[in-house]
């Protein structure tokens, strides 16, 4: 794993693509969960129905991963043989977040994803360098979140944790999702973006003009600067009746473009 500290010019892992790949769908943010039945609908039917040559998964995909032995509970198993069965068609990429850090070798295994670095540059059959991350290690004016993430990604942190029953491992979990205080400090304060001068830095690092991330949960496609662009990903929530939102980015030889995997289902 390629982790990169503050002001750190990292040189991310650079990953050729297949020539075959035309169409790649990269999402991010699922946070899937028992408190979104309809959101986890639609990512089960999307899967099935994907026609892209790859789908690339930048991170928090659950809304939380206690350890690998949690794949088996009632759950999380339907996740986990959805994404394997969709593996079956096309290969799956997997990049962890700021929820599902946890994420280890076994249900990569598992779900027949295949594990990315954080960040890594991805250079595309027409010749395009993109630069892909989750995000949060982008955000640099979130002091005390990074603090936090820093502790949560040692080994140290994570052996004591691991170490401890499952049951005991969901209940601090459980516990976190109650309290708003404790669930910004996996989060992040909202309203923080990413660092500029870091994010050029590490495009300047793999020769990309394009940046890809999520974790802020503000969707757009700008300019980063001169000749640069960014492409922050959507969260997925259709559970919420107030704004509901699913959305999928897709990267073609003519371009990105965002669509709703409800979309699919459509055609």
């Amino acid at each position: 794993m390629v982790e990169a500290g503050r002001g750190d010019a990292v040189a991310p892992l650079r990953w050729i693509a297949p020539a075959h790949w035309q169409a790649v769908d990269i999402v991010s943010d699922l946070h899937l969960g028992d408190a979104l039945p309809r959101t986890i609908d639609t990512w089960s039917d999307y899967l099935r129905r994907c026609d892209a040559d790859a789908l690339l998964i930048l991170g928090d995909l659950f809304e939380v991963w206690v350890g690998d032995d949690a794949a088996v509970l009632p759950a999380q198993a339907p996740l986990v043989a959805a994404l394997a069965e969709a593996a079956r068609h096309r290969p799956l990429y997997f990049m962890v977040g700021n929820r599902d850090f946890l994420v280890g070798e076994s249900l990569l295994r598992a779900s027949h994803m295949q594990g990315l670095p954080d960040p890594c540059c991805l250079e595309l059959p027409w010749g395009e360098q993109v630069l892909l991350t989750h995000g949060d290690a982008l955000c640099l004016a979130d002091e005390p979140y990074q603090a936090f993430r820093r502790m949560v990604r040692s080994e140290a942190w994570q052996r004591e944790f691991l170490a401890r029953p499952l049951a005991e491992r969901q209940a601090i979990a459980a516990g976190i999702r109650r309290r708003s205080e404790e669930r910004r400090r996996f989060d992040g304060e909202p309203g923080v973006d990413i660092d500029l001068p870091l994010a050029l830095r590490w495009l300047d690092a793999c020769s990309a003009a394009v940046l890809v991330h999520g974790h802020t949960h503000r969707p757009e496609s700008a300019p980063l600067g001169p000749g640069r662009w960014r492409h922050v990903l959507s969260d997925w929530d259709l559970d919420d009746t107030v704004r509901p939102r699913a959305e999928v980015l897709r990267l073609r030889r003519d371009g990105a473009r965002r669509y709703d995997p409800r979309e699919l289902a459509a055609r």
